[in-house]
C-alpha cells in the first residue's frame, strides 16, 4: 500500500494565506529544487470508503466574487514587461494547479502525485488509485518523444471544493488502470484525513486513450463543477450526445447533472463536438469561455448550453457554412502550426494591470501565453502593436471579437496552465519533460512552477 505521505519538496517561503512577499528572483539565483526519490513498494488498495460531507452549494452566478454584469474589455494594449519568478523547480510534468479559498496551494504532476503547498513545503497530498505512471524525460535531457509513457493521459485536472476546509474534499480527474483497460476517472478525496486515497469517491469514469484525453476541471461562477474530456481517438463520438468523451461538462459538486445543460442526451453534457479541450475560463458576467486543440486550427470558443462545435465534421470556414455547428470566435491561422492551447484563466486581478480582463491560455507548441482581449460588440478594440492578431472574419461567432497578443514568448517553454493567485499575481507550470519540448527546454531545472508579475 502506497501511503499518502510523500517526500516533502523545498519550496521558497510563501505564505499559505495570501502567498504574498515574493520577490523577483536575481540572476543567478536558484529556486528549492522539487526533485525526490520514491522509495515506497507495494500496489494492493483496500476499498476506500466515501468521504461524508454535505457537497451542496447554492448555485447564484450573482453571488460569485467577479461577477460584474456591467464590466468593460480593455482597449490598451496588454503588451508590456513581465517579471517571473521561479518557485519550484524539478517537477515531473505539472498539469494543474488549485488555490483553496484558505490559500493554500495544490498541483497534479501527471506520474501520479497530488502535492500541497504548506509551511514553506510541498508536501504530497495522495497518489490516485490506480492511477497511470505517465513518464517523464529527465532534467535538460535532450530526448524527444511525441509520447512518454502515458501518451497524454495521467494524473490532470484538480479543483477544490468552493466551502474549503469545512469540506476538504479535492477533485482529481486521472487516467487509471482497470484490468486491462484505461479509463478516465473524476473522483474527489478527503484531505483531512491521513491517507486520502481511503476516503474517495468516484463521480465519473470515461474512455482514456494514448491521444486527446481533456482533463481540465473547474468550478464556475455559479459552483458547478466544469470538466472537460477529450475524444480518445473516436472522432464519431465527439457529436453524440450520448457518449461523454468530445464533450464539457457542467456536473453539481456531488457529480450529477447539473440543470439546464439542455443536453439532447447525457444530461451532463453541456456541450459537445469537441476534439481535446484543455481550459475554460468565464467572463465577469460568467460567459463560459473554452480553448481546444485542433488539428490544424486551434479554437477559443464561446460556450453554449446545448450546442454543438462541430468536430469531426466541421473545422474551417465552408465546413460550417449552412450547419447548426457553434462557430469558434478565434482560430489558429491554416499555416500548418499550431498554439496547442491549455490550461486558462479569466484575469481579475491587478498586480498584472496589463492583462487584467483578459482571457490568458497557456500554450504548449508555441511555448508562451496568449492574450486574448475579450470585446463585445461595439466595444472599442485594442491596439495590434507587434504581437497582436484580430479574429474578426465575418464567419467567427460575433458574440465578441477577439484581439490576441504573446507573453513570455520562449522564456518558460511549454507552458500548460495559468491560474490567478489570491494574492492577485498569476502563476504558472510548465509541461518540459513530456518529450515534446523545443530547444533550450527541458533545462535543468524543469519543470517548474512561477509566480508571474508585472516589471
Amino acid at each position: 500500500m502506497l501511503p499518502d505521505d510523500l517526500p516533502r519538496r523545498r519550496l521558497l517561503a510563501l505564505s499559505t494565506v495570501a502567498l504574498a512577499g515574493c520577490s523577483s528572483s536575481t540572476p543567478g539565483s536558484e529556486a528549492p529544487s522539487a526533485t525526490t526519490t520514491d522509495d515506497q513498494s507495494g500496489t494492493s488498495t483496500p476499498t476506500p470508503s466515501e468521504p461524508q460531507y454535505d457537497t451542496r452549494l447554492e448555485h447564484d452566478e450573482t453571488a460569485w466574487n467577479g461577477y460584474d454584469p456591467e464590466w468593460t474589455a480593455p482597449s490598451s494594449s496588454p503588451e508590456t514587461e513581465l517579471s517571473v519568478e521561479v518557485l519550484v523547480e524539478n517537477l515531473e510534468i505539472p498539469w494543474d494547479l488549485a488555490f483553496a479559498p484558505n490559500g493554500e496551494l495544490f498541483l497534479t504532476e501527471r506520474t501520479g502525485r497530488v502535492l500541497r503547498y504548506a509551511e514553506g513545503e510541498v508536501v504530497g497530498v495522495t497518489r490516485p488509485n490506480e492511477a497511470i505512471d505517465a513518464g517523464s524525460v529527465e532534467p535538460g535531457s535532450s530526448d524527444r518523444s511525441w509520447f512518454v509513457d502515458g501518451g497524454e493521459g495521467g494524473t490532470m485536472g484538480l479543483a477544490v471544493h468552493p466551502a474549503y476546509p469545512e469540506v476538504p474534499l479535492l477533485y482529481v480527474y486521472y487516467t487509471a488502470n482497470v484490468g486491462d483497460e484505461r479509463v478516465n476517472r473524476l473522483v474527489y478525496y478527503d484531505v483531512s484525513k491521513s491517507e486520502p486515497s481511503k476516503h474517495t469517491k468516484t463521480l465519473l469514469e470515461v474512455p482514456a486513450a494514448n491521444i486527446h484525453d481533456g482533463g481540465r476541471i473547474t468550478f464556475g461562477p455559479a459552483n458547478y463543477l466544469w470538466v472537460t474530456t477529450g475524444d480518445t481517438g473516436q472522432e464519431e463520438l465527439a457529436g453524440d450526445p450520448d457518449s461523454l468523451v468530445g464533450k464539457v461538462l457542467r456536473l453539481t459538486p456531488d457529480g450529477k447533472a447539473a440543470p439546464e445543460n439542455e443536453s439532447p442526451g447525457d444530461p451532463r453534457v453541456f456541450t459537445m463536438g469537441h476534439r481535446n479541450p484543455q481550459g475554460v475560463g468565464f467572463l465577469p458576467d460568467a460567459t463560459p469561455l473554452a480553448d481546444e486543440h485542433g488539428p490544424g486550427p486551434d479554437e477559443v470558443q464561446h460556450l453554449v448550453a446545448g450546442d454543438n462545435y462541430g468536430w469531426p465534421a466541421a473545422r474551417r470556414k465552408e465546413q460550417y457554412a449552412g450547419t447548426d455547428y457553434h462557430r469558434p470566435l478565434a482560430q489558429h491561422p491554416m499555416d500548418g502550426s499550431t498554439w496547442a492551447p491549455s490550461g486558462a484563466v479569466f484575469y481579475h486581478g491587478d498586480t498584472v494591470p496589463a492583462l487584467s480582463n483578459r482571457y490568458l491560455v497557456g500554450v504548449l507548441a508555441q511555448q508562451r501565453i496568449k492574450v486574448f482581449t475579450v470585446t463585445p460588440p461595439g466595444g472599442d478594440l485594442p491596439p495590434l502593436g507587434e504581437t497582436g492578431t484580430r479574429y474578426d472574419a465575418d464567419w467567427l461567432d460575433d458574440a465578441y471579437t477577439l484581439t490576441s497578443h504573446d507573453a513570455l514568448t520562449g522564456e518558460l517553454g511549454r507552458v500548460r496552465h495559468v491560474e490567478e493567485g489570491p494574492d492577485g499575481a498569476l502563476y504558472a507550470i510548465t509541461s518540459n519533460r513530456d518529450g515534446r519540448a523545443n530547444a533550450p527546454f527541458p533545462t535543468e531545472r524543469d519543470d517548474v512552477l512561477v509566480r508571474i508579475t508585472q516589471s
